[in-house]
């Protein structure tokens, strides 16, 4: 038999020590070979799942914006029309505000007066007037203070 020197176990050790560390690096590819296929496949799928939601979104931010554009005319047609009531309004008060307020204030007098020449109503006395260097009696006086 011969004798094995230590350069000889040296690079014995240094080959086993390779081979194992191959062989982990070897488990660690193929792992990570996996987990890229695994990848591949989810991104795969989420794009194919992403372009008909990414369509459906354009069509949704679409019609959105007809939707609003119909609204902005609509909301300019009724600030047309509140316009054009309030120039009718003010037209209307100022042609039959006066004359309206002219006679309502004129049957008022006329009824008034007609209420007052009525025979069996009673004629009111006048109000008492003050009389300015006039004492007051002594009865209201002392109602006065209360």
């Amino acid at each position: 038999m011969r004798a094995v020197s230590g350069g000889e176990v040296a690079g014995i050790l240094v080959a086993v020590f390779w081979a194992i560390l191959v062989s982990f690096l070897a488990v660690a590819l193929a792992r990570l070979a996996q987990t890229l296929k695994a990848t591949t496949k989810l991104v795969a799928d989420v794009t194919d799942q992403a372009v008909p939601l990414l369509a459906d979104a354009s069509a949704a931010v679409r019609s959105a914006q007809t939707q609003i554009d119909r609204v902005d005319a609509i909301a300019s047609d009724v600030q047309e029309v509140t316009s054009n009531a309030s120039a009718l309004s003010s037209t209307v008060a100022s042609t039959f505000g006066g004359p309206l307020v002219k006679v309502a204030a004129f049957g008022y007098g006329v009824r008034r007066a007609l209420s007052g020449r009525k025979a069996d109503v009673p004629v009111k006395e006048p109000r008492r007037t003050v009389i300015v260097g006039r004492t007051v009696p002594a009865a209201r006086r002392k109602n006065r203070g209360k």
